[in-house]
């Protein structure tokens, strides 16, 4: 980044004047210095207990400038000029930047502490006009060339820390989802700095829109500090560690809840057979009886908020739920009986290839019956039906669906690369590099 973020850096003019026996006095002047490239060959990013420290060794770069002089003697009184152009190799670039992280009322706030470049060597050869002829007395310019190079990087540098620390500002504190609720993305403590990675904690709780606030949550800040402490990443190297706590999902199911989003028709299944009452003549008689060879809907509403838990492996979801089994007949929908159920099964995450997937499975099924309109059922007849279709048919075609993956968005031209998720106590924990879109797509 620095490569690119430095240059084109253009410095300010030098003028000197030197004595020269004979000749008299010569003012030379260097002018449109620029630097035109940096090559970086070794950089360091380490944390520490103070903040972040980005070091930079044995860099060099390439310079250009126009040059002149003029002087004139009591022999010639009429002044004699020269000029041409000069390129320039800077050698033994170090560049050193420290700054610390502070949250100010949820946003980050960078301020720099220190901030310095040294130049080991620099060289400068001369073209146009009798260039050979002054090249010594250019070279008298190395030592403020130097100077010039080390105080325009380091100013640069620091223009760079005030942006930077302009767009931490400028981050929302919120992020809408969908028109019905708000992620908030305040910070929650101070970031914690390590030898090798930088610790940062959002409250990440999902609000309604229109009665958002941002309570603090710090012991998720200290339960996240444990977690990346106690649980080892299978990549060791990645560049970026994001941890979900279960609380988010939990806020995500009681908002969406509380919009009455949790209220389904299902009137297609992958076995279309268990939508008609030719399906349920063995186990509900009196229902084909009643309305032969109808088709059928279930309406499904969660009446409370989705129970989860993330553990070990997987995540557990528990879901109660009415069922009204409507049968449509001669153009009307007709409720003939409710259910009361509850639900429990797991679920398993992945990512492959920079897609989000997983399976689900059902652990347990309750069922008892809370009205009837055709009389007395055999719930537990029902119960094993509808058991055994989640199983061998609803929940194979959901995998399915979930096997082929989710393509994980992008965030400004980045995206991630090489990510592994892993579930564990109370926590989601994702490891991944990050690579730019536009380099994905070349490889």
């Amino acid at each position: 980044m620095a490569e690119t973020s430095l240059v084109p850096l253009d410095l300010p003019k030098i003028e000197k004047s030197k004595h020269i026996p004979i000749i008299g006095t010569v003012h030379m002047v260097l002018s449109n210095i620029s630097i035109d490239n940096i090559h970086v060959i070794s950089s360091t990013v380490k944390a520490g207990d103070t903040g972040i420290v980005i070091s930079v060794s044995g860099a060099y770069a390439n310079m250009t400038m126009n040059w002149e002089y003029s002087y004139s003697t009591w022999l010639f009184p009429i002044p004699i000029t020269d000029n041409g152009k000069a390129s320039i190799q800077v050698e033994g670039m170090d560049i050193g930047i420290s700054f610390n992280l502070t949250n100010v009322q949820g946003s980050l706030m960078l301020s720099p502490l220190d901030c310095g470049c040294s130049v080991k060597d620099i060289f400068i050869k001369l073209d146009g006009g009798a260039s050979w002829l002054y090249q010594g007395l250019i070279d008298a310019f190395e030592g403020r060339l130097s100077s010039a190079v080390e105080n325009a990087v380091s100013k640069k540098l620091r223009e760079g820390i005030v942006k930077l620390d302009s767009l931490l500002q400028s981050l929302p504190k919120e992020i809408p989802i969908r028109n019905i609720a708000a992620l908030n993305v305040t910070f929650v403590g101070d970031p914690q700095f390590r030898d090798s990675s930088l610790v940062l904690s959002i409250n990440g709780l999902i609000s309604a829109k229109e009665a958002y606030t941002a309570p603090p949550y710090h012991h998720l800040f200290a339960s996240l500090e444990h977690l990346l402490a106690s649980i080892p990443l299978k990549d060791l190297a990645s560049m970026v560690t994001i941890s979900l706590n279960e609380k988010v999902l939990a806020s995500a199911s009681s908002i969406y809840y509380d919009a009455n989003k949790m209220h389904w028709i299902i009137d297609k299944v992958p076995e279309q057979s268990l939508l008609n009452t030719a399906g349920w003549r063995f186990i509900v008689p009196q229902l084909y009886r009643r309305y032969p060879n109808a088709d059928m809907n279930l309406n499904v509403s969660i009446y409370s908020p989705p129970h989860l838990i993330i553990r070990e492996h997987q995540i557990d979801l528990t879901v109660h739920a009415d069922v009204v089994i409507n049968v449509l007949n001669s153009g009307e929908v007709t409720p003939v009986a409710c259910f009361s159920t509850a639900v429990s099964g797991s679920a398993s995450p992945w990512i492959s290839n920079n897609n989000l997937g997983g399976s689900i499975g059902l652990d347990e099924l309750s069922l008892s019956l809370k009205w009837s309109k055709i009389g007395n059922l055999h719930v537990s007849l029902v119960r094993a039906l509808i058991s055994t279709a989640l199983r061998t048919v609803i929940l194979p075609y959901i995998n399915i669906k979930l096997s082929r993956g989710y393509l994980l968005p992008t965030f400004h031209g980045y995206m991630l690369q090489n990510a592994n998720i892993l579930c564990s106590d109370s926590w989601i924990k994702i490891s991944s590099d990050v690579a730019s879109v536009n380099q994905l797509f070349i490889s």
